[in-house]
């Protein structure tokens, strides 16, 4: 015996001192042990500092039973020592053999006591582990028959659990620093992907995947709770792996992937469990059962995904916003304390990542925006100077004196001081822009810009790309994100000109922001808010429209808060004069022209003239006659070669008849639309004498199918009898 004693205590020792590999050190003590001492099972629960908490630090089955399954994640983690028999070895730390059955009287539902009587263990021996006489913790040996241990084996024993005591604590150094090691390989890992990318994805698809090399998970999502989404967590960043050999797959928040219409609710996963994301916790196995019998949507990934695993690790929580990383399993072992260990001490490294990338989203967002603003505010520049060349400070921008331009510039001082939206109408070339930058000049939003968008000069396609902005791949050719004009004029002013040209579905989407300040990039889930004042044009008359169903009523309603109707020249004689007056200093001056006067009866001839492109014509006019001017006076077709003047010749503009004036005052009643339509079609019928169909059928000439034609025919109650009659 003492040579066997000794051969098994030189192997152990050689062991420990050549082994490095936890599993393969102590499996070799578990076969020496066998050797001398009868047990099932051998475990070692190692405690901290304080003797105040325990864990278990190996586990080892014998025998040819088969194993069950391994110890969860929580059976590795430290937990209290008051409340298990522990409590009572550390009382009397000595060599202990007793019935575990003794053991379940006091502790009944001590787990593990349980399941080993369960599977039919009866006895236990433990010893004392000690290091430099300090208590580590207890080797353990159970056995379904009793143990016959005399003396020299109760002390062989001791002598044995001195030498396991020191490979423990030289295994939990290992292990240290080893965790330690692959942590500074991981946070160096993630700087370097720090300092190469810059956007979002890139960034925190690094990070997943140098996470992924030490710790195994099938999802890694980071949410963001920020101050303008209230409760809720936004995703931010999530990537998926279905399996462990797969690459990560990143998750479009825009498709949706929840095919149980029951749980798309307006709450979600994040305000469903908002206060469990607020604290660091590691969920597996039943703890993770659990919660999907709590929480719908975690049962939903607990079904459809095979999830059994679940850490959380919040980033930060501030009083206007927070962070939370999660990551998930299909393996309910994936995750134990040392994965969350080395998953929290990358959080200061994660909130520098999420840190530097709201910063540079930021400053992205405000260099565009000050890009833009910088070529709106050369534009305004630009127009202001060609407007307002000539004038004087005291003139304003706007010319003449008329009862018309008086009222107009009355109900600009009225409105420009508050936040009102204004509909601006009028016949093209009145000047409608002139007015909102008027009104924009004297409100109080007069130190940001005007934004100005034309919706009838854009294709329907790109006008809600102008209007709300897009991010990056949002649709082909979307190369970068771009900011819209709501965006940009966040402050100031947007000018909406000719608005009645906007699509309907474009329509929807304008009246959201003009209630609710708020939309959305395309291609974007983030909602902005926009503090702009909306002033609006158009050269239709929008309640018509909205008849006739081209035009929103209720964003007609929102729209004409406050209107602003502008006469045609035609009704402002009286401002004509000191309107060309000015066209001529101005564009004189601009041609490098020599001071030209109007004779008087030119000016009548101007006057008398309907303008039926109002100001802009009256310019334009104005322009061309002096191009051709010679000499000291404004040449309005004297010459040959400008007989296209010749409708403003002295004499030859008669003054309008009786019945044009008539018309002018008194217009035809407006038709329907089916009224419209149906003379239409008539009068197309009866240019290709009554045929419909064929190369010169009235089909071909409006360029429908003449099946579409027929039927609209019935509907209108138009007979081909008819028309050929």
């Amino acid at each position: 015996m003492p040579h066997t004693d000794d051969t098994l205590l030189l192997h152990l020792n050689e062991a420990i001192a050549t082994l490095r590999d936890k599993d393969a050190l102590f499996a070799t003590v578990t076969t020496q042990l066998r050797l001398i001492f009868p047990f099932d099972l051998i475990g070692i629960s190692i405690l901290d500092a304080g003797l105040q908490n325990k864990r278990l630090f190996f586990r080892s089955y014998a025998g040819a039973d088969p194993a069950p399954d391994a110890p969860s994640p929580q059976a590795l983690a430290f937990t209290p020592v008051a409340g298990s028999p522990v409590e009572l070895l550390l009382a009397d730390p000595r060599l202990h053999r007793v019935e575990i059955q003794e053991y379940l009287h006091q502790y009944p539902d001590f787990e593990p006591f349980v399941r080993m009587h369960r599977q039919g263990l009866r006895y236990l021996t433990s010893v004392p582990l000690r290091t430099g006489g300090r208590l580590i913790g207890f080797l353990m040996l159970a056995a379904r028959r009793r143990p016959e241990l005399p003396a020299a084996d109760e002390r062989l024993l001791e002598k044995i659990s001195s030498l396991v005591a020191v490979a423990v604590a030289n295994t939990l150094t290992f292990e240290d620093m080893a965790r330690r090691e692959r942590e500074r390989s991981l946070q160096l890992n993630i700087t370097t992907a720090l300092l190469h990318h810059k956007e979002r994805e890139p960034l925190f698809r690094a990070i997943a995947e140098e996470l992924g090399r030490v710790v195994s998970f099938g999802y890694f999502g980071l949410r963001v709770q920020r101050a303008t989404a209230g409760r809720a967590f936004e995703a931010f960043a999530e990537f998926s792996r279905p399996s462990p050999a797969d690459p990560l797959v990143a998750i479009n928040p825009l498709i949706p992937h929840d095919a149980d219409p029951t749980l798309r609710d307006p709450d979600g996963i994040s305000q469903q469990l908002h206060e469990l994301l607020k604290n660091p916790g590691l969920f597996a196995g039943p703890d993770f059962k659990a919660l999907a019998v709590r929480f719908p949507r975690l049962r939903y990934v607990y079904d459809t995904y095979h999830t059994r695993a679940m850490l959380v690790a919040p980033v930060w929580q501030r009083p206007d916003s927070a962070a939370v990383l999660t990551l998930a399993a299909a393996d309910a072992h994936a995750f134990g304390p040392d994965e969350q260990a080395t998953v929290q001490s990358l959080l200061p490294q994660i909130a520098l990542a999420l840190e530097n990338l709201f910063a540079c989203e930021e400053i992205e967002t405000l260099r565009a925006q000050i890009d833009q603003e910088r070529s709106y505010l050369i534009d305004e520049i630009n127009t202001t100077a060609r407007l307002g060349r000539g004038l004087s400070a005291a003139d304003g921008p706007f010319v003449g004196s008329g009862p018309a331009l008086r009222e107009t510039q009355r109900l600009i001082g009225q409105v420009a001081p508050t936040d009102a939206t204004v509909l601006i109408s009028g016949e093209t070339g009145t000047g409608k822009e002139l007015v909102a930058r008027a009104i924009h000049t004297a409100s109080p939003r007069h130190g940001r810009a005007l934004v100005k968008l034309n919706c009838a000069a854009l294709p329907a396609q790109l006008i809600e790309s102008e209007l709300f902005g897009h991010e990056k791949g949002a649709f082909t050719g979307a190369v970068e994100r771009r900011i819209g004009k709501f965006e940009l004029a966040n402050g100031g002013t947007i000018f909406l000109d000719e608005v009645g040209e906007l699509p309907l579905d474009l329509q929807a989407k304008l009246l959201r922001v003009l209630q609710e300040k708020e939309f959305e990039r395309l291609g974007g889930t983030k909602v902005l808010r926009s503090d702009a004042r909306v002033i609006a044009a158009t050269n239709r008359v929008l309640a018509t429209e909205v008849a006739a169903g081209r035009f929103r009523a209720d964003l007609y309603y929102r729209l004409n808060v406050f209107p602003i109707a502008l006469a045609p020249l035609r009704e402002r004689r009286e401002d004509i004069e000191p309107l060309a007056r000015h066209f001529v200093q101005l564009l004189g001056k601009r041609l490098g022209k020599p001071p030209l006067a109007l004779r008087p009866a030119d000016l009548a001839a101007l006057q008398a003239y309907p303008w039926p492109g109002n100001i802009r014509e009256l310019e334009h006019t104005l322009e061309r006659a002096l191009i051709l001017s010679t000499g000291p006076w404004v040449e309005l077709g004297q010459s040959s070669t400008s007989s296209w003047l010749a409708p403003l010749l002295p004499g030859a503009l008669p003054a309008p008849s009786s019945s044009a004036a008539a018309a002018l005052s008194n217009p035809p009643p407006i038709k329907t639309l089916r009224d419209q339509e149906r003379d239409h079609i008539l009068a197309t019928l009866a240019q290709t004498g009554g045929r419909v169909s064929g190369p010169r059928g009235a089909a071909q000439l409006l360029a429908i199918n003449p099946k579409t034609l027929e039927a609209r025919m019935k509907k209108l109650g138009i007979r081909r009898a008819v028309v050929l009659e």
